[in-house]
């Protein structure tokens, strides 16, 4: 399985897909395959495991579906709860009725994004997040809550503000008190610009060369609305390896299995709700932060079960979890660098997620 793999990542590098990568694959929770490849940006260093990547919104399934699970499972909020209940300001608007379950599974009728940094700028960093609020409170419905799927930033920039208000805790420190650091994890982890960490760039795979920013971003998050935030968002601003990331979906997979060596993490993360939130309700599209693969077209190819789940991020990054199988693969670039016009990637995923599962399940 190693050369054909390693073929095919090899020949994306050359056909410009992507400047670095590092794919893992694990089956059964044994890592079988991991491997990097290419250049954390043109004419950079290799690509090895200690490098980091923007996870982009890898975020949303990882650290702010995760929250409102911990949140749910702790009588905090409920899945049902209108979010005028929290957000006093939305009683009389045609916001009232979306409930924290559509903003999970991206049925809020909300719009998918808008560039809100544009407006943000020209206030100061700690009048931002309010702005922000407002904006999406104000922005225009495009379909009844409850009537059609539409993937959304804003319904996790909202689902964001619900984990601060409710708590009192921003979203890295709700995450990292409540789940990773019980579970042992010190990553993924957020990277707060506000307060300017010392940070060893060299460890980074680049992301875009931004024509705001004008300079090419590293460790620096690429995601333009999360950036005027500070790099911690509920749509984006994790960054890890793509170690990083398995150790936490192993941990995951095994909770969903009641695997003997997670017994200690369902005290964390209940089984119940993981499970609640790993599946499709039936008046849906997708489970609840997550996604699933879908048929003909998916990113994850053709050969995952139905039961899977999953999740891109638009940087280049992407996870798929094959639930009856436990099977995980999961797939770091930095597509986007120098620039996002590069899309080569959709075509490359499904691609070499069937030539891993093929060599997998036969």
């Amino acid at each position: 399985m190693k050369y054909i793999i390693d073929k095919q990542m090899n020949a994306a590098i050359a056909a410009d897909i992507f400047p670095g990568a590092s794919l893992l694959v694990s089956n059964q929770y044994q890592i079988v395959h991991y491997e990097q490849y290419g250049l954390t940006q043109i004419a950079g260093t290799p690509v090895d495991q200690t490098t980091i990547f923007d996870l982009a919104s890898l975020t949303k399934p990882l650290a702010t579906s995760l929250s409102i699970l911990h949140m749910v499972q702790s009588g905090l909020i409920k899945l049902d709860q209108n979010i005028s209940t929290i957000f006093r300001e939305l009683v009389a608007s045609d916001k009232k009725n979306i409930t924290i379950h559509q903003l999970l599974c991206h049925q809020s009728g909300l719009p998918a994004h808008r560039p809100y940094f544009e407006s943000l700028l020209k206030k100061p960093p700690q009048n931002r997040s309010n702005a922000l609020l407002k904006l999406i409170f104000e922005e225009p419905l495009i379909d009844r809550p409850g009537f059609k799927t539409e993937y959304s930033d804003l319904g996790f920039m909202v689902l964001d503000a619900i984990i601060k208000g409710v708590t009192g805790y921003r979203l890295d420190t709700y995450v990292f008190k409540n789940i990773y650091n019980p579970l042992g994890l010190s990553a993924p982890y957020f990277i707060d610009l506000y307060d300017k960490p010392e940070i060893e760039k060299e460890k980074f795979a680049a992301t875009e060369n931004c024509p705001w920013r004008k300079k090419n971003l590293i460790a620096e998050v690429h995601d333009d609305n999360a950036h005027v935030l500070g790099g911690v968002c509920g749509h984006a601003g994790l960054f890890g390896t793509a170690l990083d990331v398995y150790r936490l979906l192993a941990i995951l997979l095994g909770i969903y299995h009641d695997h003997p060596q997670q017994k200690n993490a369902q005290a964390i993360i209940h089984r119940k709700w993981l499970r609640t939130f790993f599946k499709v309700p039936g008046d849906g599209k997708r489970p609840l932060g997550f996604d699933i693969p879908t048929p003909q077209k998916s990113s994850s190819g053709n050969f995952f079960s139905s039961n899977s789940i999953g999740h891109l991020g638009f940087t280049g990054t992407s996870f798929w979890m094959d639930l009856d199988r436990a099977i995980i693969i999961i797939l770091l670039t930095n597509r986007v660098h120098p620039n996002r016009n590069n899309t080569k990637i959709r075509s490359f995923r499904p691609q070499i997620h069937d030539i891993i599962m093929q060599n997998l399940i036969r």
